[in-house]
């Protein structure tokens, strides 16, 4: 008997999907989300946490990995599965290609079949793109400028044209260039974005205030890696951050009335809650094996990581566990706290960050073009020793470039949805 035969629906209170849950941030994000709802809700209390990885096995290892976890931490904080006072965790494993469109839509079936609602959505899941390190260059620019290198690296190389495979079966209509997307592109935001407007209407059931999609981006998510006439990133040797560039704007101009119109197609108002929000957040840095190096210099990274932070860096997390604290926080805040926080300081990317003792916190980060939370001349929460070499402080002409470009953002993804939409439907007929 799995985990969703041992309770009916009125056992459940929160609801959250994690995507990528089977190795490194995903994983460090399913762990501390079930530490702190142990740690921070009553009994009455439970969560059912929706994990999806690429197989089968993947999704097994996962949850018996999760299991152990619960136990090791109910052991270490004396409390038994069975005492009231605890919160219950379930779990519920399934699987997803992002890179392959029906099998979102396999998953977005399976999801309305088997939930009532979801609370949170963690778009985690992703790839790199990275095909290795220009060592020489590497070499230079750590000994000549270490922390700002160690944090915003100008090393990495990352394929170009990378995609996926085909996703219809026959060749593409006229109307379509191709049957295939970029591959970082659709595993880091198309994938996720199609997922997301399957579900919003579980988002919308929400008993929470609205229902919360949490993007998961990147310090490296620079304002010149990304132009909108190549929305894929197929030209450029910096696809991974380009994805992460656009998932930046898309999230952060996601309430802002000059995108509504594409917004409201994406996620459609329901008519009796809250339309769901959307967040960004980042893991700051940590060691994990999105980049292919050789095993013992993952240990060298891991060292250098150490010392970039023991000499300053906010940002250095090294553990993921650490790095999951952002996005677990806006998983689990209230929203009248999340409301209050923005009300004050405006909608922002949240990082995990740390001190050089280890001890970590969300904070604001800055984004080329927003600020820090959309407001010109408000640097305030921004940690010290965080920003960006070519960093600029916001102005209103930046800010309105900013805004303009997340219009032309949603509006390219939702004609790029609807397309792929009726592709896929044609095809079915």
């Amino acid at each position: 008997m799995n985990d969703r035969q041992h309770a009916s629906v009125e056992d459940f209170h929160s609801y959250v999907l994690v995507t990528g849950a089977n190795s490194g941030l995903g994983y460090a994000i399913c762990c501390r989300l079930i530490d702190e709802f142990i740690l921070t809700r009553a009994g009455s209390h439970s969560l059912r946490m929706i994990i999806t990885t690429r197989d089968k096995t993947k999704s097994h290892d996962t949850v018996a990995k999760l299991k152990d976890h619960i136990f090791r931490t109910r052991k270490h904080h004396k409390v038994h599965e069975k005492t009231p006072l605890v919160p219950k965790i379930y779990l519920q494993s399934e699987q997803v290609d992002l890179c392959q469109l029906r099998s979102v839509q396999t998953l977005i079936k399976k999801l309305f079949r088997s939930l009532p609602k979801l609370d949170t959505v963690i778009l985690n899941a992703g790839l790199g793109g990275f095909a290795g390190v220009d060592w020489p260059l590497a070499i230079w620019a750590l000994l000549t400028n270490f922390r700002q290198e160690m944090t915003y690296p100008t090393f990495k190389l990352g394929g170009v044209g990378d995609l996926t495979a085909p996703q219809l079966s026959e060749p593409a209509s006229s109307g379509a260039k191709s049957s295939q997307l970029g591959q970082v592109f659709c595993s880091n935001v198309f994938g996720h974005y199609l997922l997301v407007h399957g579900i919003a209407t579980l988002l919308s059931n929400s008993s929470a205030t609205s229902g919360r999609v949490i993007w998961i981006s990147s310090l490296e998510a620079y304002g010149s890696t990304f132009s909108i006439d190549d929305i894929q990133g197929l030209s450029s040797p910096l696809a991974y951050e380009s994805s992460k560039r656009l998932t930046d704007i898309l999230a952060l101009t996601s309430r802002l009335p000059i995108t509504q119109q594409w917004v409201d197609r994406f996620l459609p108002p329901p008519s009796n809650h809250r339309p769901p929000k959307q967040y960004v957040a980042h893991p700051g840095i940590c060691a994990t094996n999105i980049l292919p190096i050789y095993w013992i210099l993952v240990y060298v990274m891991t060292a250098a990581f150490y010392l970039a932070r023991w000499i300053g860096s906010p940002w250095h997390t090294t553990t993921s566990y650490k790095g999951a604290c952002a996005p677990v926080w806006l998983a689990l805040a209230s929203q009248e706290e999340l409301d209050a926080i923005e009300g004050d300081g405006g909608a922002g990317k949240w990082g995990s960050a740390i001190d050089w003792q280890g001890d970590e916190r969300a904070s604001r980060t800055e984004v080329q073009g927003w600020g820090i939370g959309g407001k010109v001349g408000d640097n305030v929460g921004l940690p010290k020793n965080s920003r960006l070499r070519e960093a600029e402080d916001l102005t209103e002409e930046g800010k309105e470039r900013f805004a303009l470009m997340g219009r032309s953002c949603w509006q390219a993804m939702e004609q790029l949805r609807v397309e792929w939409e009726e592709l896929l439907r044609e095809e079915d007929d």
